[in-house]
């Protein structure tokens, strides 16, 4: 059999997008990334609820309530409390992928959701304000896997031609995660008194439907190869992701890098921090990570009702605005989606930043402007959602397929543990002290995110290079011209590589690649 499977011609890594590979994009989308958005927006509508539950609560204990500094400081325990776990959980990302595979940590890692949804569910049952806060620390360090573990898998499954596409997938579900949070907080569904913990508790149903389906798709083949050494396994893994059996060019590829790390096991994070081979990379999968939360992304979902409030417009029309602006999420998150492949990564990632920069901009001048201008207070709602719609279409999801795409097996699951938790600490950060910052600098705060955002734009324009249709050998070789670690040198016939070895990361060099088809046989 895996004589037929190897009859393609060699050096083109081209492929359709199959059913398998579609179907495995959105099971662990909807079923791991959606949680994360998701868990973002719904503490917003049921605040109310929740703090007069607390309040209550602690009445019943004590025979006092509280007052309103520590009401407000248990609540905002229960909104931060999520970013922790969540950095906890991208400190595990390394160990887990290594020790259970991408999918099998997706797997496992359901069983969080499960419990975090029954803290949540049965914590006005039981009178528990504490079920709450720990259930949202639970669902934090799901999230906090998921959101490196998800990019992780559909870029090591993905063909070189799709892998944007389906990378940028789990932003897409991300987006929906906060609309669907959004829409159900209406009073006329969800957003109710009596409904709120089954409002929290919501997150089960998708991590079920994954749970269910997720376990009959196969592991990343690239992990199956390099990490296992399991050959057998990797061709029944590609037959089921790849149309028309074209896998041999694929397997040559992933041989390429797999003798270029022959001698290299996974490197931790301390080891890659010192690794000058990789140290553009790490540079810049440091900077879009911290950059994506400190453009003020966080800031303005946390805090929609108040800039609209601010804005001047009626409280009853709030929580519709901020659902159309979820809406206008998903539209945004589409583009990117289906034009990445076309226009690639950089402009992307460079215009959304842009965007995300100059709006922010806008949103001072408005806000000092409306007491004057009576129009200026739709040309800050304006700002807002051109602020969400630049994000969506290229800062939520590109820095994580970026930081798939820089390193290579060996150096990856460091790569995202380094850049999920930078992503966590500076969420955590930024929504710690937006409100300190908003009370010292009123309208002018977003001058500060407006100079990070354009700071990202030119960092990326200036020292990340495109990596899209590139394989990660070609990547990697590109940043080793960067760092002057080899000499570049011209590849007299490109489809016949041969791999040396530079400081345990491969370099390309001439020659030709044997690609022994008997060692493949199952």
């Amino acid at each position: 059999m895996a004589e037929e499977v190897l009859i393609t011609p060699p050096g083109k890594i081209s492929s359709h997008l199959t059913s398998s590979l579609l179907a495995v994009a959105f099971l662990t989308s909807f079923g791991s990334s959606m949680l994360y958005g998701y868990n973002l927006a719904v503490v917003n509508s049921p605040a109310g609820y929740i703090k007069d539950f607390y309040n209550r609560t602690v009445v019943s204990r004590n025979g006092t309530g509280l007052n309103g500094e520590a009401l407000t400081l248990m609540y905002s325990l229960t909104v931060s409390v999520f970013a922790i776990g969540g950095l906890i959980g991208s400190l595990m990302v390394g160990i887990l992928v290594t020790k259970f595979g991408r999918k099998g940590t997706l797997v496992n890692s359901t069983v969080l959701v499960f419990i975090a949804g029954s803290l949540m569910g049965f914590s006005r049952i039981c009178g528990s304000p504490e079920m709450v806060i720990f259930g949202r620390f639970i669902t934090g360090i799901h999230s906090g896997i998921s959101l490196s573990v998800v990019p992780m898998y559909l870029g090591e499954i993905a063909p070189k031609n799709l892998r944007g596409f389906l990378g940028l997938m789990p932003s897409i579900f991300i987006c929906i995660g906060v609309f669907s949070a959004q829409l159900l907080g209406l009073h006329e569904l969800l957003g109710k008194e009596e409904h709120w913990p089954l409002f929290l508790s919501l997150v089960v149903v998708p991590t079920f439907v994954q749970l269910m389906l997720l376990p009959w798709f196969p592991e990343s083949p690239r992990y199956l190869l390099i990490e296992k050494h399991n050959v057998h396994a990797t061709i029944t893994a590609l037959k089921w992701y790849r149309a028309k059996c074209n896998i041999q060019a694929e397997i040559e590829e992933m041989q390429e890098e797999q003798r270029s790390l022959s001698t290299v096991e996974t490197v931790s994070v301390w080891q890659l921090l010192l690794d000058p081979t990789v140290r553009w990379q790490v540079l810049s999968v440091v900077i879009i990570n911290i950059g994506m939360q400190l453009s003020g992304i966080d800031a303005i979902w946390f805090y929609t009702n108040d800039i609209f409030e601010n804005a001047g417009i009626p409280a009853p029309e709030i929580p519709y605005t901020t659902v159309g602006t979820g809406a206008i999420e998903i539209i945004a998150g589409l583009i990117g989606c289906f034009t990445i492949e076309r226009l690639g990564r950089r402009p992307l990632i460079i215009g959304g930043f842009a965007v995300m920069g100059m709006c922010c901009a806008g949103i001072t001048v408005s806000l000092i402007l409306q007491v004057h201008v009576q129009f200026m207070k739709y040309v800050s709602v304006g700002c807002v959602v051109g602020i969400i719609a630049g994000f969506c279409i290229g800062p939520a999801g590109v820095p994580f397929l970026i930081t798939a795409e820089l390193f290579k097996q060996s150096h990856r699951p460091a790569a995202y543990t380094v850049g999920g938790s930078l992503n966590w600490m500076s969420n955590f950060t930024i929504g710690f002290i937006f409100p300190f910052l908003q009370m010292s600098a009123g309208s002018y705060c977003y001058l500060v995110f407006s100079s990070v955002c354009l700071a990202v734009a030119i960092y990326v324009f200036f020292v990340i290079p495109e990596t899209k249709n590139k394989t990660f050998v070609e990547i990697s070789q590109m940043f080793a011209t960067k760092e002057a670690v080899v000499e570049s040198q011209a590849l007299s016939q490109p489809d016949q590589l041969k791999l040396k070895k530079m400081n345990g990361y491969g370099t390309l060099e001439n020659g030709s690649l044997e690609f022994d088809s008997s060692s493949s046989c199952p």
